[in-house]
C-alpha cells in the first residue's frame, strides 16, 4: 500500500469537517485555504458568487508570470439527507485502509493532497508556476468553474494544461460524456373528471412527452451511436422529476417534468430535443388546442456541462500517462469542469483518487492508498511540466 502523509490525512479530516453541501455556504473551508496559504506566503484570489455567499480560491505558486499547470478541485458536496450513514458524514472516520466522511471521495481528498504539497512546491526550482483554482458549486452546474473562466481570461498568467482531481482510481482520464438538462411545463385545461372531453389533461400530455423520451433512450441503447470507451457506450436519456394535478377527480391543468441527456462528445443533444418538441408540437398540440387554444409547451434547456474530448498527444496526457503507467487514456459517463477548461482552451485530464462508485452514497470513502498513489502522482507531474 503506498501511504499518504500524516499532513495529507489531516487536511482531509479538516475539509470533510467543512459541511460544504451545494444548498449551503463555502465561505469558511475557502477562508481556511486561504489562510493557510497566506502563512506560506502565498497571496490567493477570491472570486465571490453574486451573493457573496460562495467563492471561489485561485493561487499560484512559483513563477507569477507564464503558463503552468492548474490543479483544479471542487469545494462543495451532494446532501446526506435521508441517506443512512453508519457514522457522522462530516467527520472524517478511518477504518479498514478506507477513509470516510462525506466529500472523502468526491473531492476533498484531491484538494488536501494539493494542500498538502504546498510547502514542498515552494521550495522547489519551479521554471513554471502551478496554479490551485477551488470552485463552488460543481455539483449543481459547475458554476464556480465558470466564473473562474471569465476572470481566467483577464489574468497575466493563463494555465498552459490543468488536472481536475475527480474520482478515477488514478488513471488517466481524457474524455468524458456531455450534459443537458430540460425543464418542460405543460399547460392544459382543468374540468370535471366526468367530462374529460371539455378538458385537457396536462399530466396525461407530459406522460406521453415521457414515453416518448423513454422510446428514445431505447433506441440510442439499441442503434447507438455507441463507443465502447465509455460505460454504457451510448447516449442516456432520463426523467428523474414529474409533477402535476391536484385532487382525482380534477383533470390537472398543470404538469411540469425534468429530464437529462448525458452524451457521447460527438452528438448534439439538441437534435435530440428538437425530435422531442416537434412530436409535441405535431403529435399532441392540435388535439390539446382544438379544446384550448391557451393549451401549449414551455421549455427550458441548460446546458450544463460540456462533453471533453482531449486530443491524446498534448503534454499533460502524454507525461501523466507515462507516469501512472496507462496504455491509454480512459473515458467516463459523469460530466466534471474538464470539458468547461478545455473548450477554454486549456488542455485538461480528469486524474484523482478514488472511485465514482464510492460517491454520494451513505459512508462515502476513499481508500488510503488511493491518496498516496495521487501524492506520488502529483509530484512527478509537477517536476515534469513546472521543474527544471
Amino acid at each position: 500500500m503506498t501511504a499518504p502523509t500524516r499532513r495529507t490525512t489531516e487536511f482531509i479530516r479538516d475539509l470533510v469537517g467543512f459541511d460544504t453541501v451545494s444548498r449551503k455556504s463555502n465561505l469558511a473551508l475557502i477562508e481556511f485555504v486561504r489562510d493557510y496559504l497566506s502563512g506560506l506566503g502565498v497571496e490567493s484570489r477570491l472570486i465571490h458568487d453574486e451573493t457573496g455567499k460562495k467563492a471561489n480560491l485561485y493561487a499560484t505558486l512559483g513563477p507569477q508570470e507564464g503558463s503552468g499547470l492548474m490543479l483544479s478541485g471542487h469545494t462543495d458536496v451532494v446532501p446526506v439527507d435521508g441517506q443512512d450513514w453508519s457514522t457522522d458524514p462530516f467527520t472524517l472516520t478511518e477504518r479498514d485502509g478506507k477513509l470516510f466522511g462525506r466529500g472523502a471521495c468526491d473531492m476533498k481528498g484531491f484538494i488536501a493532497v494539493v494542500l498538502a504539497l504546498v510547502p514542498d512546491i515552494l521550495g522547489r526550482d519551479l521554471q513554471r508556476p502551478v496554479h490551485l483554482a477551488f470552485t463552488y458549486d460543481e455539483e449543481v452546474g459547475c458554476f464556480g468553474a465558470r466564473r473562474l473562466i471569465e476572470q481566467l481570461e483577464h489574468m497575466p498568467q493563463r494555465p498552459a494544461c490543468c488536472v481536475v482531481g475527480e474520482p478515477t482510481g488514478m488513471t488517466v482520464v481524457n474524455g468524458h460524456k456531455g450534459k443537458m438538462t430540460v425543464h418542460c411545463h405543460v399547460r392544459g385545461l382543468e374540468g370535471h373528471s366526468a367530462h374529460i372531453d371539455k378538458a385537457v389533461n396536462a399530466v396525461e400530455a407530459a406522460a406521453e412527452l415521457v414515453a416518448f423520451l423513454k422510446a428514445m433512450a431505447r433506441r440510442l441503447k439499441n442503434e447507438g451511436p455507441h463507443d465502447g470507451d465509455f460505460d454504457p457506450p451510448y447516449t442516456t436519456v432520463h426523467t428523474g422529476v414529474m409533477g402535476g394535478g391536484t385532487a382525482l377527480n380534477i383533470v390537472p391543468r398543470e404538469c411540469s417534468f425534468e429530464f437529462e441527456i448525458r452524451h457521447l462528445p460527438e452528438q448534439d443533444p439538441g437534435d435530440l430535443v428538437l425530435e422531442l418538441k416537434d412530436f409535441a408540437k405535431n403529435s399532441l398540440l392540435p388535439e390539446m388546442r382544438a379544446v384550448s387554444p391557451e393549451s401549449g409547451f414551455t421549455w427550458e434547456e441548460f446546458r450544463g456541462i460540456p462533453p471533453l474530448a482531449a486530443d491524446d498527444d498534448t503534454d499533460i496526457v502524454r507525461h501523466a500517462m507515462s507516469i501512472t503507467g496507462d496504455n491509454k487514456a480512459g473515458k467516463i459517463s459523469f460530466g466534471t469542469e474538464a470539458g468547461l477548461y478545455q473548450r477554454a482552451s486549456i488542455p485538461t485530464i480528469v486524474c484523482g483518487p478514488g472511485h465514482i462508485a464510492q460517491a454520494h452514497k451513505p459512508d462515502e470513502y476513499v481508500e488510503i492508498d488511493q491518496i498516496g498513489r495521487c501524492e506520488s502522482f502529483l509530484n512527478s507531474l509537477i517536476d515534469r511540466l513546472c521543474g527544471a
